[in-house]
């Protein structure tokens, strides 16, 4: 396992205690896997952070990395949404993340995430 990227309805369902999310998590941390988080997913799921705890042990694990939309990121979004011709910041953000990392994606947007694209790894939740 090469680790995975997970996106803002994985970290919902993880706040949400659902037992595959966290046996993924598990598994991939306990091999030494890296978790990504982009954090344009993380801004779309931590609403109430004192109430959000497995959300915030997550982002504190060893081997989990938060990933932030800088310039070089912003740039490849804005490519890879114009030549899928769609307009999610936060799930093309995520293609990005598990693209360079070659990382699995662990989502509830499959159709979208296919959609930019069709070659990635997913992992519905």
């Amino acid at each position: 396992m090469t680790g995975v990227t997970l996106d803002t309805g994985a970290l919902i369902a993880l706040d949400k205690n659902d037992r595959r999310v966290i046996a993924v998590l598990a598994r991939a941390l306990q091999v030494g896997a890296k978790v990504t988080v982009p954090t344009t997913c993380f801004a779309q799921a931590i609403r109430q952070p004192a109430r959000q705890v497995r959300l915030a042990r997550l982002i504190r694990q060893p081997g989990v990395v938060l990933k932030d939309l800088d310039g070089l990121d912003a740039t490849q979004v804005g490519l890879l949404l114009s030549q899928s011709r769609t307009t999610d910041i936060v799930d093309a953000h995520v293609v990005i993340c598990a693209r360079r990392n070659a990382q699995s994606i662990m989502t509830s947007d499959v159709r979208d995430l296919q959609k930019l694209d069709p070659r990635a790894r997913l992992i519905a939740v």
